[in-house]
C-alpha cells in the first residue's frame, strides 16, 4: 500500500521567527524529529514483541493479519519531521540558547 503524501507549503519565515535563526530552528527539529521517531520506534517494538514469543505452533492467520495491522497503523502515521514542524508552529518545542545562558552568566 502506498502512502500519497500531499505536499504543503511551509512558511519558513513564521518557523525562523521562533527561534530568531533558520539554522537554529532546523537543529531543534531536527533533534525533535530523532526523539519523536526513537518514541515511535520504542511503542511499535513493544506492540509486536508480543508475536516473537509464539513458537510455529502457535502460528495462526489472525497473529499474521494482527502483526500486518499494526505495521500499516505505524506506516500510516506522519513523518517525525511533519510532527516536530507542527509541534513548534503551537509553540510545543521547549528548548533553550546555552551561548546566551553563557553570556548573561558572565555579565553578572
Amino acid at each position: 500500500m502506498d502512502r500519497i503524501m500531499a505536499l504543503k507549503t511551509l512558511d519558513i519565515d513564521a518557523l525562523a521567527a521562533k527561534t530568531g535563526n533558520l539554522y537554529e530552528t532546523v537543529a531543534i527539529l531536527s533533534k525533535r524529529a530523532r526523539q519523536i521517531a526513537t518514541q515511535l520506534k520504542q511503542e511499535l517494538d513493544e506492540k509486536l514483541s508480543y508475536f516473537e514469543g509464539l513458537g510455529p505452533e502457535f502460528e495462526d492467520p489472525r497473529h499474521q493479519e494482527e502483526q500486518a495491522r499494526i505495521s500499516i497503523e505505524y506506516e500510516m502515521k506522519p513523518e517525525p519531521t511533519e510532527i516536530a514542524i507542527e509541534e513548534m508552529l503551537r509553540g510545543e518545542i521547549y528548548y533553550r540558547d546555552a551561548s546566551k545562558e553563557r553570556t548573561e552568566e558572565e555579565l553578572s
